[in-house]
């Protein structure tokens, strides 16, 4: 009877497998429409990992047009390869392109590529790219993955010119923490190549294959952790030359001239980072090569992370603004309109436009003006005198010796507008976990370096519907009118929005849909400010966040949809 599992179920039963730990190299067509992978790389220009023999098993009988499960209909074969073939495909129950990996049950790595694509999905990581389902059903295994349609592959990316340093330190520091939590749960690639390093629209970077890319082709490693190191040392390597740092040609890169050995990136290109030269040079087995620049290798993900943060925090380029384009005349403006055309070969002088406002329109509108300008200065000096007259009246009545009462109205003078002291704050919590409790006096303790965070979301911007919204309760000490609020941002992107509601005190009684709403702004930057919409009084206010962007990853959390708010200040 054919065994059907998903890829949520346990993953206990590896059937004698070797751990998952121990295999990877290089990737499979994994989620990129207009890039997919042609596997012609051999497997020495990774510079490591092995193969094991394995027998030989034809590749199933499938074609275009194919369903599994009745659900998955293949596509277009990206891969053939080894006895297996990768395919994109449609979901048609959820209506969305997938990946999949299709290999006969009876093929001498179908377990451990079913052990392996069930490990990576329990990972649950959104850098990585996610396994969908793992399936034995038929006499075949598959295993589905994401697809991504609107990722470029990082081959593609250095096939014009290497990356820029800021976004070669983004790569390698989101790549680096990656791996550093896949191995801290057992996993590893070990085909960690620039064909299994994506970049989405959003800039997020995203690795493919974790696990199931090894298991596919029988990869093992002794040093599994210093074999996906030296992965991400080569692909800092080739971000900064485009240049793959072995002597064997690889993923479109020029290898290194033969003989040479391995130098490095700052003496094969002008101009790259010190930093990131040196941060490659210590992920790359270079046989001592470090030993000069005074720095230890790194032998693990872990260490390389480590290495990143010791590291100043380099800037992204500021933006080049180009000078608009020369406005051109067009022919009717050059005085040729109706003219006949002039012949072929012909040196036609464009003729001088007249001086402007020299036609009998032109006179007449200089009129006019001139007319309508002597009007106004004349109604302007009545009005002038008109007040001064007023004034001088104004002056005889009170002798300007009287002192002015405070309490008299003067039109035209706006009330200034006062700071309001924050008393006090508390999280409000519609459902679920509470977010950092412990935190929320950072938002208006005078430090902007200190801040009250949200939990990570793997979806966004808008939060629900994991969450309704997450937010704070100030307490203002007593009732104020508001008209507006500050508020500071950790993080860009698109996008947070952010409510302000009056309610009734730091527990509110009632839910937000009862609260009466203050005012409401969206921002795409690290500052946010909300005007108040209602002339309201109220002690207590509620901020409201229901929209959050995508961050990367920091030291705090891994790369999702999250904010952090800071110097959070009232004003009446």
């Amino acid at each position: 009877m054919a065994e059907r599992s998903t890829a949520a179920v346990d993953v206990a039963d590896n059937s004698g497998d070797e751990p998952l730990t121990a295999k990877a190299d290089q990737s499979t067509a994994d989620g990129v429409a207009q890039n997919p992978e042609r596997d012609t790389d051999s497997d020495e220009a990774q510079g490591s990992g092995g193969i094991e023999e394995t027998e030989k098993a034809s590749p199933p009988e499938l074609h275009s047009g194919h369903k599994l499960a009745r659900r998955y209909r293949l596509e277009e074969c990206v891969t053939r390869l080894d006895g297996f073939s990768s395919w994109r495909a449609v979901d048609e129950k959820l209506r969305r392109a997938v990946g999949v990996h299709i290999l006969p049950a009876d093929h001498a790595r179908a377990r451990s590529v079913l052990a392996a694509a069930r490990s990576s999905a329990l990972l649950g990581d959104p850098r990585f790219v996610q396994v969908l389902d793992a399936v034995e059903e038929n006499d075949l295994v598959y295993v589905v993955h994401e697809w991504l349609p609107d990722a470029t592959e990082l081959t593609a990316l250095l096939a014009p010119a290497p990356l820029e340093a800021h976004d070669a330190y983004q790569m390698v520091s989101q790549i680096a923490s990656a791996m550093a939590a896949a191995h801290r749960e057992g996993l590893a690639h070990l085909r960690l190549n620039p064909n299994a390093v994506l970049r989405t629209s959003s800039g997020q970077w995203r690795i493919r294959g974790l696990a199931v890319n090894a298991a596919l082709r029988g990869i093992s490693s002794d040093t599994p952790q210093r074999t996906d190191t030296e992965a991400i040392g080569a692909l800092l390597y080739a971000a900064l030359t485009q240049r793959w740092p072995y002597e064997s040609d690889a993923y479109g890169l020029s290898g290194l001239p033969k003989g040479v050995g391995l130098i490095a990136p700052d003496q094969v290109r002008a101009g790259v980072h010190r930093g990131l030269s040196e941060l490659a040079m210590r992920a790359l087995a270079n046989d001592g090569a470090t030993a000069s620049r005074h720095e230890s290798a790194c032998t693990t993900p872990e260490e390389l992370v480590k290495a990143i943060g010791e590291m100043p925090r380099i800037r992204p380029p500021e933006p080049a603004f180009t000078a608009p384009p020369e406005y051109q005349r067009t022919t009717y403006q050059q005085g040729t309109y109706g003219r006949p055309a002039p012949h072929p070969g012909a040196t036609q002088a464009v003729p001088t436009p007249p001086p402007p406002l020299q036609s009998r329109t032109g006179k007449a509108l200089k009129w006019a003006v001139s007319a309508l300008l002597i009007a106004a200065l004349g109604l302007g000096s009545w009005q002038l005198a008109d007040a001064l007259m007023d004034q001088g009246n104004k002056s005889d009545d009170t002798k300007q010796t009287q002192p002015t009462d405070g309490n008299d109205k003067n039109g035209g003078n706006t009330k200034p507008v006062a700071a309001i002291t924050i008393e006090g704050a508390k999280e409000y919590v519609a459902s679920g976990d509470a977010q950092a409790p412990g935190d929320v006096a950072k938002t208006y303790d005078g430090d902007s370096t200190t801040y009250w965070r949200t939990k990570r979301y793997n979806s966004g911007p808008k939060l629900a519907p994991y969450k309704p919204g997450v937010g704070i309760v100030y307490d203002l000490g007593s009732a104020k009118k508001i008209s507006a609020a500050s508020i500071g941002l950790r993080y860009t992107g698109n996008h947070t929005t952010i409510h302000l509601y009056a309610t009734d005190s730091l527990t509110p009684s009632t839910g937000v849909d009862e609260m009466t709403e203050i005012g409401t702004a969206t921002t795409s930057g690290t500052s946010l400010t909300v005007k108040a919409t209602k002339s309201l009084k109220t002690q207590y206010v509620l901020l409201w966040i229901t929209d959050v962007p995508m961050a990367p990853s920091d030291g705090y959390s891994g790369a999702g949809y999250k904010q952090a708010i800071t110097d959070v200040k009232f004003t009446g």
